[in-house]
């Protein structure tokens, strides 16, 4: 496959800028979607975070059906849908609901999250390394043109009090992510019609039944979601902007697992990119500044900040404590004028055999934010 012949989509956030209220933040989803539909991108992919000050991307269901009702022929659908966070009727209800009113246009992406049910050991309550300090033995490399950063420690042992908070507000429990294979097998199975509960018995699931959305999962590591998409012959969702580190890992794992599937009778890819574009390498860096506070405000736990405009970007970039904790997200976000960042993306394509790439922009401003992805449909178009 050249780099080319992958398609282009969207992950979208809902990222507020400082100075919007959240209605506009929402109101940019829409319009970028319009315009995403207009310029060629495949897909549409809508974000789930809580509790975030500066995303406004809380609630994807009811944001995809905003999003499908205002575009004509482009595919929408969640990245991903975080199960554990909802009972499996209730997503079957919700997304079936969209894709009876919008057939063959609905994507279901599941999402794996939640605490073990027992704690990882600790010594006295200390974490073994500094969050964000790379593993010892893991220096890094560059593999097929692709910067493959050192693993990195995202949090200490102890879980932030945001996620403590946000897990109490959803009503999740320790070890509620072991339920994640049934979820996903039970949702699928109100789609299709093989749902039976403990006593055998078959349930019909409106109007969920017989109007099934295309089903991805998605992870960020060689762990349980990598595993099961490849055993139920699914495609697969992997997060380079989220975890550059394990990427090349979590794609393998998949392939490694896969069974062939009437829907997806071989592997199927598609990676995320963190991509900011300008028409001059300068502009794109002026536009990009505060993206390492705005990923340290997440990774510390606080929660996401509203994105800073770029006259404040280079001194809140400035001001980040511990570097170190977002390295590896600030030297794999693609950031340049057109020809550059094409390139880095097809370094990703090559480097991970992915079908598709998924393109996640933040910026400040929507007019640049909507250039940049109209300067990259351009020019990955020219090949």
């Amino acid at each position: 496959m050249s780099p080319t012949d992958a398609l282009l989509s969207v992950l979208d956030l809902s990222p507020i800028p400082a100075g919007v209220d959240a209605g506009q933040a929402l109101r940019n989803s829409v319009e970028l979607a319009v315009a995403a539909e207009d310029l060629g991108y495949h897909r549409y992919w809508l974000a789930e975070h809580h509790l975030n000050p500066g995303v406004a991307g809380s609630a994807p269901h009811v944001l995809s059906a905003l999003v499908a009702a205002a575009t004509r022929t482009i595919r929408v659908g969640t990245a991903a849908t975080i199960l554990g966070n909802y009972r499996p009727l209730q997503v079957a209800e919700n997304v079936g609901t969209l894709a009876a009113v919008f057939p063959d246009r609905i994507d279901l992406g599941f999402g794996r999250s939640g605490q073990p049910a027992s704690p990882p050991a600790s010594t006295g309550g200390e974490d073994l390394r500094t969050a964000g300090e790379p593993a010892p033995e893991d220096a890094g490399r560059v593999v097929a043109g692709l910067v493959v950063p050192a693993k990195r420690q995202p949090f200490s042992s102890v879980l932030p009090r945001k996620f403590r908070l946000q897990a109490e507000l959803l009503g999740r429990e320790p070890g509620d992510a072991d339920n994640f294979e049934s979820d996903v097998q039970d949702v699928i199975g109100f789609f299709d019609g093989g749902y039976r509960t403990r006593h055998g018995e078959g349930i019909t699931v409106t109007p969920a039944l017989g109007h099934a959305p295309q089903f991805w999962l998605h992870g960020s590591t060689a762990g349980p979601s990598a595993r099961l998409a490849g055993k139920l012959g699914l495609r697969f969702g992997a997060n380079y902007h989220v975890s550059p580190a394990t990427v090349l890992e979590s794609v393998a794992e998949y392939r490694a697992h896969f069974r062939p599937s009437a829907a997806v009778p071989e592997p199927y890819v598609t990676v995320s990119a963190d991509v900011l574009v300008a028409e001059r390498e300068q502009d794109a860096r002026r536009l990009g500044a505060g993206f390492a506070a705005w990923v340290h405000s997440i990774r510390s736990g606080q929660g996401a900040i509203a994105y800073p405009a770029p006259a404040d970007g280079g001194r809140v970039d400035a001001a980040v404590g511990s570097p170190e904790l977002v390295r590896d997200r600030v030297e794999t976000r693609f950031v340049g004028a057109p020809g550059t960042v094409t390139a880095h993306l097809r370094a990703l394509q090559r480097a991970t055999g992915a079908q598709e790439l998924l393109i996640t922009t933040i910026a400040h401003g929507q007019a640049e934010r909507v250039a940049s992805y109209g300067l990259l449909a351009d020019a990955w178009a020219r090949g």
